[in-house]
């Protein structure tokens, strides 16, 4: 069962003043006074919440989810029930003002009030948490604005050759990072599901490891699907993610593309579209589907969980290692 252990509504305008980001880095200093001046007007209304680690369900009940593998990054369609994951530290937006701008950092730049919650949980006393302690806990963040887009990919005649992503961000000129970044006038607004992979594995998959994996984003998956149920009533349900968990936390991309198909299939997500980056990222997508119909073969319905996850674990993924960003 489904566990809210906080809600929080923000007016983004009184957020802001109250809470502003604290940002240590001059380029997301940039970043941010570009998509938020102080003439800024900011619409609507944010909604936090963070989730439990929900139980699993005893036994393979898969709805018939709607897979669809899509080349390059995320665009931010604005749509009722979409929800995109966040590719989460364990400390909620920890770096967002650091000179990182890895997956997680490039969206919380990109989506500059995300640093303004992070510092109303902490000036509350709420634990601004993905997982407590080895237990995932999943934070949904709907209706925050995208006030720019940063433009990572690598643009020699822009001064950026090798381009924007991870540690190059800090190394480039600060004229480079303001021509890498386009307004968003007016803003449009994003639903964010913050989870956090496990990290520091070494050699093949334990099933505990496989477990912690599923529970993560079945607990996230479920919780859109809930507050998308509550929010947008009869609105199919679409998730967009990646190969999370798989840059600095050095997962396995198959292992962690099968594990959210099958929680995404758990949690009766209508539609998952999966961002691979390039035909490498497609051929993994596809050995990883490949997998999961070997895991489901025959007549599964009614299996232990367990069951299905000791057949995972049987595949013999391995862990990689960090890409450094």
């Amino acid at each position: 069962m489904l566990e809210c252990v906080l809600r929080r509504r923000y007016d983004p305008t009184e957020l802001l003043a109250a809470h502003p980001p604290r940002i240590d880095h001059p380029h997301k200093q940039l970043v941010f006074e570009l998509a938020c001046p102080a003439q800024a007007t900011h619409a609507g209304a944010i909604e936090l919440t963070r989730w439990a680690a929900a139980p699993l369900p005893p036994s393979v009940a898969l709805a018939s989810t709607d897979v669809v593998a899509v080349s390059g990054h995320y665009d931010y369609e604005t749509r009722d029930a979409l929800w995109h994951v966040n590719f989460a530290d364990p400390d909620l937006f920890v770096s967002y003002g650091s000179s990182l701008l890895a997956q997680d950092e490039l969206q919380a730049a990109e989506h500059p009030l995300l640093g303004s919650l992070r510092e109303a949980l902490i000036a509350e006393g709420q634990p601004a948490l993905t997982v407590d302690g080895a237990t995932p806990t999943p934070v949904l963040v709907a209706g925050v604005e995208r006030r720019c887009e940063i433009a990572t990919a690598p643009a020699p005649d822009a001064g950026r050759p090798l381009g924007l992503y991870g540690n190059r961000f800090a190394a480039a000129s600060r004229d480079t990072v303001r021509a890498a970044v386009r307004v968003l006038d007016p803003p449009t607004t994003s639903n964010l599901i913050a989870m956090a992979a496990p990290y520091g594995g070494c050699g093949p998959y334990r099933p505990e490891e496989l477990e912690r994996v599923i529970v993560a984003a079945y607990t996230g998956f479920a919780a859109a699907v809930s507050e998308s149920h509550r929010r947008w009533p009869g609105a199919p349900v679409e998730v967009r993610t990646g190969f999370w968990g798989c840059g600095p936390f050095g997962g396995n991309r198959r292992a962690m593309m099968l594990l959210q198909v099958l929680a995404a299939r758990l949690a009766a997500v209508a539609r998952l579209r999966f961002y691979v980056f390039d035909e490498s990222g497609h051929a993994n997508f596809r050995a990883g589907m490949a997998d999961l119909e070997h895991v489901l073969a025959g007549d599964r319905a009614g299996e232990p969980i367990p069951e299905v996850i000791e057949r995972i674990a049987d595949l013999g993924y391995e862990w990689g290692v960090s890409d450094g960003n």
